[in-house]
């Protein structure tokens, strides 16, 4: 089942995700209906808040970083391990912690289902450690690199109440108040279901 994604500026966004256990209902359900919301908005990453539960869960789905027709003229962006790595990257993370964030900052152009129609430079560490169950609540210690990490940071932000316009500049975010209001509002063309918190 589509659920709807919740907009900016709904409070669940800000809140900190709760630890589930195995026992939370109907959580497979949940998680198939979280891939399917995402495969028809065409994200990367989905976390439960973003379809108004403040639980610690979100998923990652890399393929769409590597899928599609290519120009034979571009050049490829991706070393041959990167395709494979992203093209075989499907994750759900549950009561998920990052224990630690390595390497220098790098800029990439991020947007987020929540907030349609704005795309900015985040600057975010490569590499980082973390902790997590999976959807059979086996327990993982791993570390990623890269734009897996990079997805992960930003599904883990919005488990811990934060959006990716928080990391921008005071300026740039100035800039964007009015588009983030009217976000807000419905005011905003999407193909995807939405629910707004001031329509």
């Amino acid at each position: 089942m589509i659920l709807p994604i919740v907009a900016y500026g709904d409070p669940v966004l800000r809140k900190t995700g709760n630890e589930i256990t195995k026992d939370y209902p109907n959580l497979e359900n949940l998680i198939a209906d979280m891939f399917e919301t995402m495969y028809n908005s065409s994200g990367i990453g989905l976390a439960a808040p973003q379809v108004g539960k403040a639980i610690r869960l979100f998923l990652v789905d890399t393929k769409p970083f590597v899928a599609g027709d290519r120009d034979e003229d571009d050049e490829d962006e991706f070393t041959t391990e990167e395709r494979e790595q992203l093209g075989s990257f499907c994750k759900v993370f549950i009561n998920a912690k990052i224990i630690e964030e390595d390497g220098e900052k790098w800029a990439f152009n991020e947007g987020c289902l929540s907030i349609p129609k704005i795309r900015e430079d985040v600057l975010r560490k490569p590499k980082l450690r973390i902790q997590y169950y999976d959807e059979h609540f086996n327990f993982f210690d791993e570390s990623f690199d890269g734009l897996i990490a990079r997805v992960i940071q930003h599904e883990y932000d919005h488990i811990e109440g934060k959006l990716f316009t928080d990391l921008i500049s005071p300026l740039r975010r100035r800039l964007l108040k009015g588009k983030l209001n009217d976000i807000s509002k419905g005011k905003v063309n999407v193909t995807y279901k939405m629910r707004f918190p001031n329509k």
